[in-house]
């Protein structure tokens, strides 16, 4: 009766150890990734356009691809908001709030996303490796009028972006940060004797 109770909780804790280890083997591939912003984007587009070719190539799973764009849809709106919606800012009227800055000659604050550039590639990346997958499934291919799911989503962006510039409109923000101007040292000819 022992023996068994001692094998089951050591197989349990190779489980957890095999686990524990693939974690932090995904973890430290993706730290190696994180400064490399213009390879990531590319790779993630690379996905975008094998999806899409395997849409347009093989004429099916328009559900899918249209799941995928509403996903990716609120992801993009969810990257442009800031962090802390000035709409609904608990420290409107507190000076020691993080505000965003309302006038020209104010202190400069960096725009704080509500999701991060990494966070968005890798939700970007999984859900269209997910997508890319369930084109292999017949099931996913539910038979559909595509030009309305098209013309729909396409209305949708429309209404959302608008929503989304009146709000950066009414709050008078930008959610692309200028980086800090670099000066460029001028060196004075030297005068001829």
């Amino acid at each position: 009766m022992m023996n068994e109770d001692t094998s089951s909780t050591s197989s349990s804790g190779g489980v957890k150890k095999f686990f524990q280890r693939f974690s932090q083997m995904y973890q430290s591939t993706l730290d190696r990734w994180t400064p490399h912003a213009k390879l990531r984007w590319i790779g993630a587009g690379v996905l975008v356009l094998l999806f899409l070719l395997r849409i347009f190539v093989y004429q099916g799973w328009y559900i899918v691809c249209y799941a995928l764009g509403i996903y990716h849809l609120n992801l993009f709106i969810a990257f442009l908001t800031p962090k802390i919606d000035p709409e609904f800012d608990p420290y409107e009227n507190d000076d020691d709030g993080p505000n965003l800055p309302t006038r020209n000659n104010e202190e400069f604050r960096p725009f704080i996303r509500r999701l991060p550039e990494f966070k968005f590639w890798l939700s970007i990346t999984k859900s269209t490796i997910i997508g890319l997958t369930c084109t292999f499934f017949d099931f996913f291919n539910v038979p559909v009028f595509w030009p309305i799911l098209v013309m729909y989503f396409i209305t949708l962006f429309c209404i959302t972006m608008k929503r989304q510039i009146k709000h950066m409109i009414k709050y008078r923000y930008l959610p692309f940060t200028r980086n800090k101007p670099r000066y460029q040292r001028v060196v004075e000819p030297t005068p001829a004797k």
